[in-house]
């Protein structure tokens, strides 16, 4: 008589399981890809990218670059039928580091940042280079921050802030408060104001 253990172990290998793999080429309109098995580095054909989402008429496309890991789910069991499921972050390939915080994402936080660095296509390639302009968000309990290069904008409870280079500007219940730079019309300058003398005339309004 077998065992009965050992015939489950044997048709449980014969099932396709969960597994890993690396993205060799993408096809964004289609949001498909294929992928490089691991370990065995056998390619799949075109497969869908699940990593987008939609609900309804809103949609969010994120289709996976070349070198990406990611986790391929067998649908139903059945090997020749992969669907990505996600993507996971690895020694190579790190989360990203906030602008506003100079950290990774905390729990409860949501960060999104553009400009990170396409994967290295090969395991003897690295990281590309990253863009210093890139656009990001930070959503977190304390409030939301977005920007891109040296501009930024933040929004707490009862304060939003901007800031250009060392230019910045703040709105709160107390008023708007300016800090560096100037403060301009098409036809003023803040900066270029001169008070006039008492016994001096002054020109009547424009505009």
């Amino acid at each position: 008589m077998s065992d009965a253990r050992f015939d489950a172990a044997a048709l449980q290998g014969r099932t396709a399981h969960t597994m890993f793999g690396i993205v060799s080429a993408v096809d964004p309109v289609n949001h498909a890809v294929k992928v490089r098995i691991q370990p065995e580095d056998v390619e799949t054909g075109w497969i869908p990218d699940a990593g987008g989402v939609h609900a309804g008429d809103l949609r969010i496309a994120c289709p996976s670059s070349p070198g990406t890991h990611v986790v391929l789910l067998p649908v139903e069991g059945d090997g020749e039928h992969l669907v990505v499921t996600g993507c996971v972050f690895d020694t190579v390939v790190m989360a990203p580091v906030s602008p506003l915080t100079g950290a990774v994402a905390q729990p409860g936080e949501l960060l999104v940042k553009g400009g990170c660095g396409f994967p290295p296509v090969s395991s003897s390639g690295s990281v590309g280079t990253s863009s210093a302009g890139a656009g990001w968000l930070h959503v977190g309990p304390s409030g939301v921050a977005a920007g891109a290069g040296n501009a930024r904008i933040v929004l707490k409870d009862g304060e939003i802030s901007f800031s250009v280079g060392g230019t910045g500007m703040t709105l709160t219940s107390a008023g708007l408060t300016v800090s560096g730079g100037d403060v301009r019309t098409d036809q003023h300058s803040l900066n270029e104001h001169v008070h006039l003398l008492g016994s001096q005339k002054t020109e009547g309004p424009l505009g």
